[in-house]
């Protein structure tokens, strides 16, 4: 997962956490809006029961009589008011209220007024399971909400986790494997140099035994060569006259060229040796050498299998815990269209809704007035009854 993919996931999940926050406080407000409504329509059914179950029986019969006169029902002023006030507000409930009011009371007879106290109840009910579900939904809303925001923020943060030890298991099997690399190359050096060392080696004795035996046999001819000289002059009675002078000279210079030809002998076996412990030094530093390289290239090599091994494992971790991440934000998406998102904002519910509490509770201050208005006219019509009887 990017920097910038958490960054921009940080953000929305903030963005929402407000939302959630402004709908809570909505929440509040329309559960407040509510009760006040749902008190106005308690009181004004409480309202219209306390005045007018006495007089209804002595009064809808003089009601229908005065209605019967050509009054058009439907123009009653609490009719006409709940059906002005739909319409401005744009409310369906408001305007099937105003039409069944109009149809109760155009229907006339016996208990109108019950039947439109009804109507109230009803819709004192309705308001309440209104109000039940939206406080269901609420209470959903917080706890499912809730729940996504920690199932999000604990998997991005084991995300975050992962990444980083993928990223550092990842360098560091990055750099043994570099290690093993350079340690494999200079091996492969040794092993080139202790080659080329072997060969000029076994070519440098080569050149010495054959070279020594050439001296030695030198050294041998000289010394014979010598011997018979000196045999020779040694020996008394020769039947002519030596050249014993001569034959000293020759003498002399043989001892000089076994001298020297001894003399080289002994340099080149001496150089033979210093360069046969020098081999044999370089090589045993070789062999420990190229032992602690091949150690050292084992340990790394099962250190950074071990590690890949890691990475690979921590891998599914990360791609499952993804998966987990990417089911509960299409989850939380769900939540947003269903507990975020609203038609209309705060200000413009509150201000309907208010339209809609004040506009009943004029309606019911209206059929109180109007009940208040028959029961006077059934009284003016019993009292004329009365004194005609």
């Amino acid at each position: 997962m990017s920097s910038n993919d958490l960054s921009e996931d940080e953000k929305t999940l903030s963005t929402l956490h407000q939302d959630c926050m402004s709908g809570a406080e909505n929440f509040e407000a329309e559960t407040k809006s509510r009760g006040e409504e749902l008190k106005a329509l308690a009181e004004a059914k409480k309202v219209i029961q306390a005045t007018t179950s006495g007089a209804a029986d002595l009064s809808y019969s003089f009601l229908q009589l005065e209605m019967s006169n050509g009054a058009d029902l439907a123009n009653f002023e609490a009719v006409r008011f709940v059906r002005d006030l739909a319409h401005k507000q744009n409310s369906p409930v408001l305007a099937q209220l105003a039409q069944k009011m109009a149809t109760t009371m155009r229907s006339g007879g016996k208990g109108v007024f019950d039947k439109v106290t009804g109507l109230i109840r009803d819709m004192i009910e309705r308001l309440q399971a209104e109000a039940e579900a939206d406080a269901n939904e609420k209470a959903y809303c917080d706890k499912e909400m809730a729940y996504a925001e920690g199932k999000i923020s604990d998997r991005e943060a084991t995300i975050e986790k992962l990444s980083s030890a993928i990223d550092s298991m990842t360098a560091k099997s990055s750099q043994l494997k570099s290690q093993v690399a350079t340690l494999q190359k200079e091996l492969a050096d040794l092993a080139k140099a202790q080659a080329e060392m072997n060969k000029l080696r076994a070519e440098e004795n080569a050149a010495f035994k054959a070279n020594s035996a050439e001296m030695e046999k030198g050294i041998q001819g000289v010394q014979t060569a010598l011997k018979i000289l000196r045999d020779y002059y040694a020996q008394d009675g020769k039947d002519h006259a030596a050249a014993e002078g001569a034959g000293n000279g020759i003498i002399g210079l043989l001892e000089v060229v076994e001298s020297d030809f001894t003399q080289g002998l002994a340099e080149m076996t001496a150089n033979e040796n210093s360069a046969a412990r020098d081999y044999d030094v370089q090589t045993k530093e070789n062999e420990i050498t190229k032992t602690t390289k091949d150690q050292s290239i084992k340990y790394k090599t099962k250190e950074f299998k071990g590690l890949d091994k890691a990475t690979a494992e921590t891998n599914g971790d990360k791609a499952t815990t993804q998966t987990e991440l990417d089911s509960v934000k299409e989850y939380y998406k769900s939540l947003q269209s269903r507990c975020v998102a609203k038609a209309e904002t705060y200000a413009e519910r509150s201000s309907r809704r208010a339209a809609e509490i004040a506009g009943l509770k004029q309606a019911l201050e209206i059929l109180n007035g109007e009940a208040v208005l028959i029961q006077q006219t059934a009284k003016r019509t019993l009292r004329g009854i009365s004194k005609h009887a």
